[in-house]
């Protein structure tokens, strides 16, 4: 009997306690339409110190990679699950952002939402197999899918953690 009311009261306490404030963490799935404060994914971080996204060319500029932690305006995410989002980086350029570890997603809806991401920064080029996964994820035609034939130097995150708002 004792062991029986230990259990409940144990289960009370992990299923009962949630944490304080306006903060959420999230998963695959979440619904971004109600985002009425700032929504956490994967590790917490704060907003402060962000440089501006169209900073990161700069900052990267004869480096391998960077520490950053970046704000911006989310462009798009992938369709299917939420396992990428693209970040504006100002004259017509954007920043493809991945999860770290895969351990995280974020809303499919979140595109024209406000994001920092705390994570690595790094020059890369994405091959065309790549690009077609991602145009597929994004949900482009076959043809337009068919029309990529060539390797795009890029720059890609992979981020720790994300923060998403309506802030404008």
């Amino acid at each position: 009997m004792k062991n029986i009311f230990t259990s409940i009261c144990i289960g009370i306490v992990l299923f009962g306690c949630k944490p304080g404030g306006s903060e959420t963490t999230a998963t695959e799935g979440a619904d971004s339409s109600k985002i009425a404060s700032d929504v956490f994914f994967g590790e917490k971080i704060t907003k402060e110190n962000a440089i501006d996204a169209s900073a990161v060319f700069s900052q990267l500029a004869g480096k391998d990679s960077l520490d950053a932690k970046v704000k911006g305006r989310i462009v798009d995410v992938c369709q299917k699950k939420g396992c990428w989002m693209n970040v504006d980086l100002g004259n017509n350029k954007k920043m493809r952002v991945s999860f770290k570890d895969y351990s995280f997603f974020v809303p499919k809806d979140a595109a024209g939402k406000s994001v920092v991401i705390e994570g690595r920064a790094y020059n890369d080029t994405t091959s065309v197999d790549e690009l077609r996964h991602f145009a597929k994820d994004a949900g482009k035609s076959d043809e337009e899918v068919a029309q990529i034939k060539d390797p795009e130097p890029s720059i890609t995150f992979e981020a720790k953690g994300v923060i998403i708002s309506d802030e404008k």
